[in-house]
């Protein structure tokens, strides 16, 4: 009987190897990676020569279709799968009333999980969410555990902004996390610095985007990461630091690794190739939080990817339009820019053609530690009998980036009249191909709802 689809003449890409090989996909899933003499009869047969046959990229760090994004569920996952990206992980919010927040009542962490979900009726690639945290309520506490039950194993909590939570009761989250085995995942920048930074800056009409990194320096991340990381350390819990920005709170986390069982972190494609001269080229449209740093940030984002300790390139991709970027002053800018479609290309061309990384350390980065790290055993790999999610990257090809392209429905990008070398040219999900040569060839809805598991960070 012959299976859907295999894959020959391409190279195989896996974490931590490169070898020439078919790969066969039935049903949704891998069932042969070896010589094309031994692949089954297939209803097709997809020639990938000169092509990179690799796992489906992973971002455990996007915003769609909330306070934070104007893009729907069909949009975003466009973007996506046009990126290479098979599966992300957005956020499940705990509604809260406040400035920020599009809700008109409080509510649960698990009805924000339901609330995502039917957003995600849209899908065209994989999901998963994280609970995000919002509200010192000592009651979601006794939530946590049905939350886990649905299949959201990691929860996120900000120490800056109107939901940002005091240590105190992130201790108490951070303890509760420990004794159900999940991962807290935190957003680090001390509040009282960056608010006290900024309201000076309103007084001194300071309102161009050149003095917005220096409202939110690099002290101010190193020294709420180590609080909460020294909590999850104290507690036994697992952390995930996300978007680390700088050199002090990389080296902050680095110091906390120990034998590495405990803690984990990323940094973003942003982080990696752009540096605070974006302000002056491009005021508002950079709008990030935390700030996009300097070169020398850069620099330190890559040593410790190589060193491993960090572990994961995310986007943090927000979709905004340009028209709630092109206000007077910094501080009336919504913040976030969108980044799911170029993230691969951008982050392949400097850390492959330009810094001499390998392509296993790409697939680690961006899929196989992601998948790990967040308890989605049947992704991040191409081993039989996982999901058949699948990119054919050219690595040879060389284009422009513009926001022309996009599927997001933001119109603009950060990376806009980048030439980047390196090109994702089909993407499977779970053997369906969602995106072909630039276009969407998929239906919205193949993508569905991922439930995770709690996570081993021992092996």
């Amino acid at each position: 009987m012959a299976v859907d689809t295999v894959i020959n003449g391409g190279t195989v890409v896996t974490d931590s190897a490169m070898f020439e090989a078919s790969v066969a996909m039935n049903d949704g899933t891998i069932v042969a990676v070896g010589d094309a003499d031994s692949m089954p009869d297939a209803d097709e047969v997809v020639d990938a020569t000169g092509l990179l046959v690799m796992p489906g990229m992973i971002d455990p760090h996007v915003h769609i279709d909330d306070q934070f994004s104007v893009d729907t569920y069909e949009t975003g996952t466009s973007a996506a799968a046009l990126g290479g990206i098979t599966t992300y992980i957005d956020f499940a919010w705990q509604a809260w009333l406040g400035d920020l927040s599009p809700f008109d009542a409080e509510g649960t962490l698990l009805e924000g999980v339901r609330r995502k979900q039917q957003k995600g009726e849209t899908a065209l690639i994989d999901y998963s969410l994280h609970g995000a945290i919002t509200r010192e309520d000592p009651e979601v506490l006794d939530e946590l555990a049905d939350v886990i039950d649905a299949g959201v194993t990691s929860f996120k909590m900000f120490t800056a902004y109107e939901i940002g939570l005091g240590n105190g009761f992130m201790n108490r989250v951070l303890e509760r996390i420990a004794e159900l085995d999940a991962v807290g995942v935190f957003h680090t920048e001390d509040a009282s610095i960056c608010d006290e930074l900024t309201a000076l800056f309103q007084e001194e009409g300071k309102g161009d985007p050149t003095w917005y990194p220096q409202s939110r320096p690099d002290y101010a991340e190193a020294m709420s990461a180590e609080d909460a990381v020294r909590m999850a350390q104290e507690a036994g819990a697992k952390y995930y630091g996300i978007h680390t920005s700088n050199r002090k709170a990389a080296d902050v986390l680095a110091d906390f690794r120990g034998d590495g069982s405990m803690v984990r972190a990323e940094t973003c494609t942003h982080y990696l190739v752009l540096d605070d001269s974006i302000y002056g080229e491009l005021g508002n449209q950079a709008m990030i939080a935390p700030p996009i740093r300097k070169p020398d940030d850069n620099e330190a984002m890559f040593e410790h990817l190589r060193h491993g300790s960090l572990d994961v390139v995310s986007t943090d991709h927000c979709g905004y339009k340009l028209e709630s970027k092109n206000v007077e002053n910094w501080w009336e800018s919504t913040f976030g820019a969108n980044g799911l479609q170029a993230s691969l290309p951008v982050v392949h061309d400097e850390a492959v053609n330009n810094r001499g990384f390998s392509y296993p350390f790409l697939v680690r980065v961006m899929s196989t530690n992601p998948a790990k790290i967040f308890g989605l055993p049947n992704k991040g790999n191409l081993n039989p009998g996982t999901d058949a999610d699948v990119v054919l990257f050219d690595p040879n090809e060389t284009y422009t980036i513009t926001a022309a392209d996009n599927a997001s429905e933001a119109d603009f990008s950060i990376y806009e009249g980048r030439e980047v070398t390196g090109r994702v040219k089909q993407t499977y999900v779970r053997g369906e191909l969602v995106a072909k040569d630039g276009e969407i060839v998929g239906s919205p809805g193949h993508g569905k709802f991922i439930e995770r598991t709690l996570p081993d960070w021992s092996v």
